[in-house]
């Protein structure tokens, strides 16, 4: 087998190297902005904004930012959802050569005053009706700035007028609680002040952005994204679709995550593409935006397109427009990915990333060599292998199961505060993912599982996304997880929760049934859980620790 089979299945237009500029982030994306002032950078719910004014924005915050006493190398939190208060401020950040802390909004306060006493964080950009969450942080943290932004600040007209009306009488929203001191100020406010943002010399190495990894594996990581690494992997994202300024992405993602900052932020913007922002998922509403404002690219996880299938309005929607699909985040079904390229003509392009490499290292190729069920190949300047799952010091033959190590221009500097686990994580140059997968003879890689997720059944390995697939192969099944459960002597069990389709009937029984038809004996799920919803992170992963974890608890209870 070659060392590098995978560049023999490259579409003929993506290199098999790229060339990465020394310079840190903001400068890339404001020299690609300088080219195209007048072109619309922004689309947020019918309120755009052209790359002129994005980036005029961006320099008076940055300069009111400064003149509040955010300096370079200060971490700064982001506690927004997509909105165009969120890119501002991200770019701001970027500009004074600050770190961006991207942090989840649906963050409980334990989650957030961990990760601010990790970060060692001064201020906070936070919307306004996450004020009550703050103030409660604040009682245990000093934040020298705390600015906060409504929605309705970037609404077009009427909407802007219309928004704060209908917050005040949805009794399900927060209401907002804003002290009056003098750390606390408006976004709106800072960008008044009009104040002249601070020449810096920004190294590429330095941390440009932190993200904290979703603890969906155990205690959350705080994962350090540098400069470098970012435009690394947008470059290499962007020349996987040949993506250009008359492209167009539909993001969905947040941009929080890895996923929605890397591919729907900062690639289009760093390429002159219009980028419609979605505040949240509702697959309707992505539907009818898809068949509204014609987006060339659109990425997504698996849920998303389960949802997407099921919903009755997907047949008057055209969705036409897309020439390339991102997929990642999680394994996705194959018989979910069949079922939605029949239904809607679309090409989905399944890809595998982590955070810890910024987001998205490969993909199966938009126009060539697909193969449905993998992660597809390396981006350009990314190399991979699979290496024993024991000590990960053996290199695995062809076809055989083992540890996914990676290395390329994209990894992260380390874990925050955390150089042991950084050391075990990166060795000698290659990234040790965590993840299981088998590779062929032309460099595509199936992932088989997490490494922790790996299930041991009277002493058989079990991957339970196997298990998932079957389940989803089901005619009732919409959604389908397997959990491994202690069990007192065979070591563990396979537990599987299920959400079954609309109008559709299925008992655990009968899914049971359908395992063993299409599983060997060890590996059918002795319980079946049928429920109305899974467990989901903010970016549409099912959590699968979370149902273990459940269960667990549901045990202790019992003992008791």
């Amino acid at each position: 087998m070659p060392q590098f089979p995978w560049l023999e299945h490259y579409d003929p237009e993506v290199p098999h190297s790229l060339e990465y500029p020394s310079t840190d982030l903001y400068s890339l994306m404001a020299q690609g902005a300088a080219g195209v002032p007048h072109k619309t950078a922004l689309n947020f719910l019918g309120k755009q904004l052209t790359f002129g004014r994005l980036f005029s924005l961006a320099e008076d915050l940055a300069g009111g930012l400064a003149a509040r006493g955010i300096k370079q190398g200060d971490r700064v939190a982001l506690l927004m959802p997509n909105c165009p208060q969120f890119v501002i401020s991200y770019l701001a950040l970027m500009r004074l050569g600050a770190t961006a802390m991207l942090l989840n909004p649906l963050n409980v306060e334990r989650e957030l005053v961990f990760k601010f006493k990790d970060s060692g964080a001064r201020a906070v950009i936070a919307l306004d009706l996450l004020s009550q969450r703050v103030s409660n942080i604040r009682k245990e943290i000093d934040l020298d700035l705390v600015v906060y932004t409504g929605l309705q600040d970037f609404l077009p007209f009427p909407k802007n007028l219309l928004y704060p009306i209908k917050r005040t009488l949805d009794k399900n929203l927060p209401k907002p609680v804003i002290g009056r001191d003098a750390a606390t100020w408006t976004f709106k406010g800072l960008l008044a002040l009009k104040a002249k943002a601070p020449q810096v010399k920004i190294d590429p190495e330095s941390m440009a952005a932190l993200i904290y990894s979703g603890g969906t594996t155990g205690i959350s990581k705080g994962i350090v994204l540098s400069h470098r690494a970012l435009i690394a992997n947008l470059m290499q994202a962007c020349s996987w679709v040949k993506m250009n300024q008359d492209d167009s992405l539909l993001a969905v993602l947040p941009l929080f995550h890895g996923f929605g900052m890397s591919v729907c932020m900062n690639a289009p913007l760093a390429h002159g593409g219009t980028i419609t922002l979605l505040p949240r998922f509702e697959a309707g509403e992505v539907l009818k935006t898809i068949h509204k404002t014609r987006p060339t690219i659109f990425a997504g996880v698996p849920t998303m397109f389960i949802a997407f299938k099921e919903h009755p309005e997907i047949d008057k929607c055209d969705l036409k427009s897309l020439r390339g699909i991102f997929v990642g985040a999680a394994p996705l079904p194959l018989a979910v990915q069949q079922e939605f390229e029949k239904r809607t003509g679309a090409q989905l392009i399944e890809g595998y990333g982590l955070t810890e490499a910024v987001t998205a290292i490969s993909c199966n190729p938009l126009a060539g060599h697909k193969k449905p069920g993998t992660i597809g190949i390396p981006f350009p300047d990314v190399q991979w292998r699979i290496m024993d799952l024991e000590n990960g010091t053996k290199q695995m033959p062809q076809g055989e199961a083992g540890e996914i190590v990676l290395r390329g221009p994209d990894l992260m500097t380390g874990y925050l505060n955390q150089p042991e686990l950084t050391s075990w994580t990166i060795r000698d140059g290659w990234l040790y993912t965590g993840d299981i997968g088998v590779m062929d003879d032309e460099g595509y890689i199936t992932i088989v599982d997490r490494k922790k997720d790996l299930v041991i059944v009277s002493g058989f390995n079990v991957f339970p996304s196997e298990i998932d697939e079957v389940l989803h192969q089901h005619p009732a099944v919409a959604e389908a997880v397997a959990v491994g459960l202690p069990h007192p002597t065979k070591g563990e069990f396979i537990k599987a929760f299920v959400v079954l389709k609309k109008g559709q009937s299925a008992t655990p029984e009968e899914i049971r049934a359908f395992c063993k038809q299409n599983l060997s004996a060890y590996m059918v799920p002795k319980e079946v859980e049928i429920r109305g919803e899974l467990p989901k992170s903010m970016i549409g992963k099912v959590l699968r620790r979370n149902l273990r974890e459940e269960e667990e608890a549901k045990w202790a209870a019992q003992r008791e």
